[in-house]
């Protein structure tokens, strides 16, 4: 077995369970912060987090997302965008295109009354984000991102 891949799991129970405590913490935080953020786009802007995620995406992507590429990048079904992107399109915020190469897709982007909605709350989103984590130091964010990067991008069993 080559050096590196000894290192990925282990035999000792200790640091099994220390492991494990780490990804509760991780869960326990998540939670924490999307609770948090919930509560505030909801009171601030009367926007759900979801509606919030799929707007984000959109504007990442100015030339649109077929509806696929847009589930793939929210981790979420097909199903679960939706939902939100029909909603979003009947409040203005997104428009939905046919693809002339397929007339059974579609593209969605962010329209114009999105894009300025978004770009507001995305101001205030990194001030609340900043405030959560105020406490976690520059060499401590760039650690726990480093772990978080470590965690995604092991290989798949």
């Amino acid at each position: 077995m080559p050096e590196a891949e000894q290192t990925e799991t282990t035999t000792d129970p200790g640091l099994a369970r220390q492991r494990l405590r780490l990804w509760l913490q991780m869960l326990k935080a998540v939670r924490f912060v999307e609770a948090d953020l919930r509560d505030r786009l909801r009171q601030q802007h009367d926007m759900t987090l979801p509606r919030f995620d799929v707007l984000a995406a959109l504007m990442a992507a100015p030339d649109g997302l077929r509806m696929t590429e847009l589930s793939q990048q929210l981790m979420v079904s097909n199903g679960n965008v939706t939902g939100i992107v029909d909603r979003l399109v009947a409040d203005g915020l997104a428009q939905r295109e046919t693809i002339e190469t397929d007339r059974r897709a579609y593209r969605i982007r962010i329209s114009a009354q999105g894009d300025r909605l978004m770009r507001q709350i995305t101001a205030e989103h990194l001030g609340w984000i900043d405030e959560l984590f105020e406490q976690v130091t520059e060499a401590d964010a760039a650690r726990g991102i480093s772990i978080m990067l470590d965690i995604r991008h092991k290989t798949p069993r």
